[in-house]
């Protein structure tokens, strides 16, 4: 299995020459490292990404950062934000690096013991490894619109998913290029919201829509209980999912099993979809 690039501040992997922390991070555990080829920052190169290209100074930190999927930082001493959503607690610092690098997902280390952020951080991880292996396969206009259904129902959890769409619906071969350049940019920015129970709950509906023909009245009514349980926070959303996944297995649907929603990134990364 190909390991996916995932910047660190170098600190937290106690690299040589760096000022180590007491304990190496709990997040930076061998599951990690199974999954991800880690991909060291210096503290010189973490100071460059605070600078602006036009600046003059070195800035060999950005030079790694177009190679990653993702970034996770130690935490820097700056006051946090009071800003709310997945942004509530960031330095500042880290907050200015998001800024500079909308299309890098970044997160804190200590933030990732936060089943919630840690979700969404992994997410938009695996979906930038989706992202460069269709650009390194080569990008067509088939290409482009085969990953926006095969990422729709997550688009949809975290938000209206028409923006996108419409955004796709004036796709050619002549701004192809330029179509995908915004395509990237606004999922990566939807992508940074919570998603919400109320939106999961569509979802799910959405997903049953396709089971309709497949299921007895009794399953239906047990699967449209589950869904309002989870509505009613009596369960978690993996609740209906399992029950989702085990109808599908037995009337298979290409769309569903094409889409990423059930599995967004692996579940040994920790709790999918919390």
């Amino acid at each position: 299995m190909n390991k996916i690039p995932l910047g660190i501040s170098g600190c937290l992997l106690d690299q040589p020459g760096e000022k180590a922390v007491a304990n190496r991070d709990s997040v930076i555990s061998e599951v990690l490292e199974s999954f991800f080829e880690w991909k060291p920052f210096s503290v010189e190169e973490e100071k460059s990404l605070l600078v602006q290209e036009a600046s003059g100074i070195s800035d060999s930190g950005a030079d790694k950062m177009a190679g990653i999927c993702g970034y996770i930082m130690k935490r820097p001493e700056q006051a946090a934000t009071k800003t709310g959503g997945a942004f509530e607690g960031l330095a500042i610092e880290t907050l200015r690096i998001m800024h500079r690098f909308p299309l890098v997902p970044i997160e804190e280390a200590i933030r990732l013991q936060d089943p919630c952020l840690r979700d969404l951080f992994f997410k938009r991880v695996y979906v930038m490894h989706r992202w460069q292996m269709l650009l390194k396969e080569g990008l067509s206009a088939r290409a482009l619109i085969e990953f926006h259904a095969r990422h729709k129902l997550i688009i949809m959890s975290h938000g209206d998913y028409r923006d996108l769409g419409q955004l796709l619906a004036g796709l050619n071969k002549d701004n192809l290029t330029e179509i995908a350049d915004q395509y990237i940019l606004q999922l990566m920015s939807m992508l940074l919201t919570m998603p919400t129970r109320a939106n999961h709950v569509n979802v799910l509906q959405h997903i049953q829509g396709h089971l309709k023909k497949d299921i007895s009245r009794d399953d239906k009514a047990e699967l449209c209980e589950l869904i309002d349980s989870y509505r009613n926070y009596e369960v978690p959303l993996i609740a209906p999912i399992i029950l989702l996944k085990h109808h599908f297995r037995k009337s298979p649907d290409p769309y569903i099993q094409s889409s990423y929603y059930f599995s967004p990134y692996p579940s040994a990364l920790g709790s999918v979809n919390p």
